[in-house]
């Protein structure tokens, strides 16, 4: 399980949304509401956030638990963003426990998480999933994470042309034909998020998706289980897997 954010709309400081807002991706990470497994997200966690939409986006990842990261809290209070997708982690069974096996990942434009499970991935089901990946883009796997896989699988369909949105259903509809999952998919590229919900717990409000509501606003839209949400500048809409 993971906790995740992302935030498209006006310029803002990336420090409200992740560590002072009442519930912030901070506080969610160590006090989770709504998460089905675990009781925090010890495992490090990272943020990637845009200056210009389409283009690559600067990137932090750490070992340091979200909460406990003061050096990047005080560092936030100068970073400001249109576009951004942060993650907190814990770490699915058997995963290595490395920087470069957080989310969000990053390639391109592009920058992903995961808030979920593949089950069985250690024992199996990984493997199989690493053999639709081009062995080029397989070559250039760093490590054990099963969200780092996802990624290359939805990256293949993007460079395929498949738009976005049909992307990420297509890969939970692969991963859900040979094992089961909780796979709540997270993308974006600083002009428009994408995000599924499986299982996991997630929602919306205004400019922002996140994996709880970052406070007791009203206003919060739970996102249906077995969906993906589109979010643009202009808008935003939640339609069937």
């Amino acid at each position: 399980m993971c906790r995740h954010l992302a935030y498209l709309g006006p310029t803002t400081g990336l420090r409200d949304l992740l560590f002072d807002a009442p519930h912030s991706l901070a506080h969610q990470a160590e006090h989770p509401c709504h998460q089905v497994s675990g009781d925090t997200n010890p495992d490090g966690w990272g943020v990637a956030w845009y200056d210009t939409p389409h283009a690559a986006p600067a990137r932090y990842r750490t070992l340091t638990p979200v909460w406990s990261d003061t050096e990047f809290a005080a560092r936030a209070h100068a970073l400001h963003s249109g576009a951004f997708v942060a993650a907190a982690r814990l770490a699915s069974p058997g995963a290595t426990l490395v920087e470069t096996g957080n989310a969000p990942f990053v390639e391109g434009e592009w920058s992903f998480s995961l808030n979920g499970i593949v089950h069985g991935f250690p024992s199996g089901v990984g493997d199989e999933l690493r053999t639709r990946v081009d062995p080029d883009r397989r070559a250039r796997l760093l490590g054990d994470a099963d969200t780092e896989v996802l990624f290359a699988l939805v990256l293949q369909r993007l460079e395929a042309g498949v738009p976005p949105a049909d992307a990420l259903a297509a890969v939970v509809t692969d991963v859900l034909a040979i094992t089961t999952g909780r796979l709540n998919l997270l993308l974006g590229d600083g002009a428009a998020l994408y995000a599924t919900r499986v299982g996991n717990s997630l929602f919306r409000r205004g400019p922002v998706i996140a994996s709880e509501p970052t406070d007791d606003d009203p206003g919060w839209v739970e996102i249906p289980d077995r969906s993906v949400t589109v979010m643009t500048t202009d808008g935003v809409a939640d339609q069937p897997l």
